[in-house]
């Protein structure tokens, strides 16, 4: 499993003076990435790799996060992110860019941007009342339940409240351009969280249906 810990930086567009197309990319800061834990079958029960993303000085982080940092002679990071599966890095190893090349499929992973407060159209995009023949019920969700049986509402019923905030994977995405000198990655298309927030980039591989034949 490849992966990487960047930082979104913003959209912008990429002008192909001999075609004519303009591909719109999100720039995206990441790594260089110090491999700070291997995880194993035999030691952890599943396969993973944990890096580390953007250094800071020690004041700005926990002292366990320092000395589990120090057990693998990494210096102070801010962030540290597990991708979970097979991988050939080993302990002290630090993960840039190049460990993509232009064309290769990657998933997106990052927290949205929050919204706020949001009521039933803007959150689940319901249908508005009339606003004639003095109807009171514009913008307002309706009935959420019954009233003497159950004489409850029932969880999960779609109602106004905070939108955004949560994790999202943006998948289907391409890597344009990669840029081992400055680490940034262009990235086609866009992908989740506001300008400057933490992402996870990661290979995204074919999934092929396995069909059961009829003997």
């Amino acid at each position: 499993m490849k992966g990487i810990v960047g930082r979104k930086l913003g959209m912008t567009q990429i002008f192909d003076s001999e075609s004519g197309v303009v591909t719109p990319v999100t720039v995206i800061e990441a790594g260089p990435c110090p491999v700070v834990q291997v995880k194993t079958v035999e030691t952890d029960g599943y396969e993973a790799v944990q890096l580390a993303f953007e250094p800071v000085v020690d004041r700005k982080i926990t002292k366990p996060e320092i000395g589990h940092l120090k057990k693998a002679g990494v210096e102070a990071h801010r962030h540290l992110v597990e991708f979970r599966g097979r991988s050939e890095l080993v302990l002290g190893e630090s993960v840039t860019v190049e460990a993509f090349e232009p064309g290769d499929s990657i998933k997106v992973s990052g927290l949205g941007i929050g919204k706020g407060f949001a009521g039933t159209i803007k959150r689940h995009r319901f249908h508005r009342g009339p606003k004639t023949h003095g109807s009171h019920n514009i913008r307002k969700p309706g009935s959420v339940g019954a009233s003497a049986t159950p004489t409850r509402v029932f969880k999960g019923i779609k109602m106004a409240g905070r939108l955004g905030g949560k994790r999202v994977t943006q998948v289907g995405l391409k890597v344009h351009e990669v840029d081992p000198e400055r680490n940034l990655l262009l990235v086609r298309g866009a992908v989740p969280g506001p300008k400057n927030g933490i992402v996870e980039i990661r290979e995204e591989r074919a999934h092929t249906r396995h069909h059961r034949h009829s003997e």
